[in-house]
């Protein structure tokens, strides 16, 4: 496989865009340049690089014959619609900063004369960035930010391929119902959230699914992402002592929490994580067997992948490529670019108001995916109706899948310190 050896930050943007020139139609498009906005400097930089990885090799996919894969624009070099144009990926450093990836925003679409933007991981910074390019018009397509207020403005050129946090919420609830079923005595729930639109919006759909099913949050701790230390923090919730403990955390306040938890010895039965940090290679890397017992929610498994040829075939790619296991955060990204650039090749045009409308009509089944999903059709929100979750374990240091049961490979180990023994 040939290697893209230089990445560029931009997505051919053409006409269309408010005062900002136009776009070239199919035959006479020389490549289509995409934007990429994640956190590449900063304290979420091995996430946004981890992003950023499943992106390039979705562009190496697109431009590189791949006979084998069956996935769209797998066979072939470039995109058909515009004349074989190969794509071309130019990324922008937001350093996890909400004002500087609208910034990049502008540069990109004014300067680059780009056609759609793809980013920008952190939530915060995904509702900045693309409440800009709704104002340049510009198409802006999320991988992996979970924010249910995403979808919710009411924006006319911002699509999310992925899950939700409400979706991820209701499978991480249906598990805990499996396991009352099972005989597990689960009677309250407590909730530890960064103090960002991330963390805030999380903590608000995971009390509102506690309601419905009944079980009380008897505790609610938000902490400051940047904190150089947990230890309050976790004391508040081991006086309520929940029997399931939701976590909304970047890398660094992750591995922290889990430090904590360690040096109070305290452990709730079960932690329930929604990915981000805990989905981060440096998670498992940073604590080694403190990283044990942890449960997530994910988007994508290694696991299920090895079920789905095309899945097994890319994360093989991606191992040789960076020499490091694909994540849920890098499979997002790399299906993100993907349903982008087959929407600019139905679109046959790079024009910002005809990719909106290819878009909106895409209709891509599962099974030509790497998700374990149903497929990427957006609703009138701008929402993959077809994306889905799974709970995985922190088992031995690798996550397992464990809900649902017919995708589970091993049991969960419950209470989760039993892991660490």
């Amino acid at each position: 496989m040939r290697k893209i050896t230089s990445i560029t930050v931009a997505v051919v943007l053409a006409a269309g865009l408010a005062g900002c020139g136009g776009g070239d139609d199919a035959g006479s498009t020389d490549e289509v340049k995409l934007a990429g906005l994640w956190p590449l400097s900063g304290p979420n930089a091995t996430q946004g690089t981890d992003v950023l990885h499943g992106a390039e090799l979705a562009v190496d996919v697109i431009n590189n014959e791949h006979p084998g894969l069956d996935l769209p624009l797998g066979p072939g070099k470039g995109l058909p619609g515009l004349g074989d144009a190969p794509v071309k990926l130019i990324t922008g450093d937001t350093q996890g900063k909400p004002e500087i990836g609208a910034g990049e925003v502008d540069r990109l679409v004014t300067t680059e004369k780009v056609a759609a933007v793809i980013g920008s991981y952190q939530s915060g910074v995904t509702l900045t960035a693309s409440q800009r390019a709704e104002r340049l018009g510009v198409p802006f397509v999320n991988e992996a930010s979970s924010s249910v207020a995403l979808t919710e403005r009411g924006l006319e050129w911002f699509f999310r391929t992925g899950p939700t946090d409400e979706t991820f919420a209701r499978s991480m609830f249906d598990y805990l119902k499996a396991r009352q079923a099972g005989g597990d005595q689960i009677r309250t729930v407590g909730i530890f959230h960064s103090n960002d639109q991330f963390g805030n919006d999380g903590a608000g759909v995971t009390e509102k699914v506690a309601a419905e099913a009944g079980l009380p949050v008897t505790v609610n701790v938000a902490f400051d992402p940047t904190a150089a230390d947990l230890g309050s923090q976790v004391a508040q919730v081991r006086s309520k002592n929940p029997d399931v403990l939701f976590v909304l955390a970047y890398t660094d306040a992750a591995i922290k929490l889990m430090k904590t938890l360690d040096q109070l010895d305290y452990y709730p039965p079960a932690l329930l994580a929604y990915g981000s940090g805990f989905a981060d290679p440096a998670f498992a890397t940073g604590l080694g067997p403190l990283a044990n017992g942890a449960s997530s929610r994910a988007a994508w498994s290694s696991e299920i992948a090895a079920k789905r040829p095309a899945a097994k075939t890319v994360a093989d790619l991606f191992q040789q490529r960076y020499g490091a296991p694909m994540t849920e955060n890098s499979a997002r990204a790399f299906t993100a670019v993907l349903a982008l650039a087959q929407a600019i090749d139905t679109a046959g045009s790079t024009k910002p108001a005809a990719i909106r409308d290819a878009l909106r009509g895409l209709d891509i089944p599962g099974e030509k995916t790497i998700m374990p999903w149903t497929g990427i059709k957006f609703d009138d929100k701008g929402q993959n109706t077809g994306a889905a979750g799974v709970v995985e374990q922190m088992i031995e240091g690798k996550y397992r899948v464990v809900f649902p049961a017919d995708l589970a490979s091993v049991p969960p180990v419950w209470p989760m310190n039993k892991a660490q023994r």
